[in-house]
């Protein structure tokens, strides 16, 4: 077996366009999946059972339920009840939808580390509640949980493959093409473990640095 660099360069223009749409993926993916998971862990803290339950129920539901067989489901099963979205657009609504029960528990630990006396100090200042979480508990407990969303962050991007099961062709979609196309499978499939290696790896270096930082 030799390495074959024209096909590398046939197969560039190609990478860079799956590149494209794994990075818009993974900036959706991760935007959905932070706001909604924050949504989650403050319906969690509500006082309301009837409000709890359902929210505990369907993110339980998604946490331990793979999140291939989500993507089909939305993908196949939305449009007989004539909900249709793209290809892409269903692939980043599920990303988000999956993660955002994890990013859950990640605020949710964050929120119980602020310490009781914060919570007490707002109380006796008879700051509203909207002002105590905006003002008092959101920011101490975002911070302390920075590093750990970063992880998650990663971990989406290693889970954006799997949208090339639903149609959308991202950097492992478009080295599976061309390898199909063109019967050569060595490089561009290296090409794209490369990428992810490139990518991957310094964000998990910098988020151990922004973890390091945040902890002083």
């Amino acid at each position: 077996m030799t390495w074959d660099w024209n096909a590398v360069g046939d197969f560039m223009p190609h990478f860079w366009d799956g590149l494209l749409v794994t990075l818009q993926a993974l900036a959706l993916g991760s935007v959905i999946s932070f706001a909604l998971g924050l949504v989650w862990a403050l319906l969690m803290r509500t006082p309301t059972r009837w409000v709890r339950w359902p929210v505990g129920v369907v993110t339980e539901f998604v946490r331990n339920t793979p999140l291939l067989v989500q993507l089909f489901f939305l993908f196949y099963v939305l449009p007989e009840w004539n909900i249709t979205f793209s290809a892409l657009t269903t692939g980043v609504v599920a990303i988000g939808l999956h993660y955002s029960t994890y990013t859950m528990q990640v605020y949710r630990a964050g929120i119980e580390g602020v310490p009781v006396g914060q919570w007490e100090a707002a109380t006796a200042l008879s700051l509203p509640v909207r002002r105590t979480w905006t003002a008092v508990i959101l920011p101490q407990a975002i911070r302390r949980v920075v590093p750990a969303l970063g992880n998650y962050v990663i971990a989406m991007l290693k889970d954006t493959p799997m949208l090339m099961t639903i149609t959308v062709l991202e950097m492992l979609g478009e080295a599976r093409l061309y390898s199909q196309q063109h019967f050569q499978f060595t490089e561009p499939l290296t090409v794209i473990g490369v990428a992810f290696i490139l990518i991957s790896y310094p964000a998990s270096l910098l988020l151990r640095a922004l973890e390091r930082r945040l902890v002083r």
